[in-house]
């Protein structure tokens, strides 16, 4: 049993971070092609490293205690709140290919 705490995802208004069309299609075809325990979702973020200093992160995961959670066109994506700061603006895209 976890002591984590499910928090509902608020409008996509309030999200650092959007993701086109074509990134929520592909999000949704690999999250029902890969049968994802209940719970988990799109994660977005950042780790150290990097050019900047920062990397991207996305992946598939369970709310975590300092979570923010977004509803983004019908997606639920997770964010460490301590990390808004760093994907204020990021846009995630999908493109097939190289």
């Amino acid at each position: 049993m976890s002591d984590t705490l499910t928090v509902p995802a608020t409008p996509s208004a309030t999200a650092p971070v959007s993701l086109t069309p074509r990134a929520v299609e592909a999000v949704q075809q690999i999250m029902a092609a890969k049968e994802l325990p209940e719970g988990y979702a799109l994660r977005v973020g950042v780790k150290g490293g990097g050019c900047s200093g920062l990397s991207h992160i996305l992946g598939f995961d369970k709310q975590r205690d300092h979570d923010a959670a977004f509803d983004l066109d019908g997606l639920t994506v997770f964010m460490d709140k301590r990390q808004g700061l760093y994907l204020l603006g990021t846009v995630v895209d999908f493109h097939d290919g190289l």
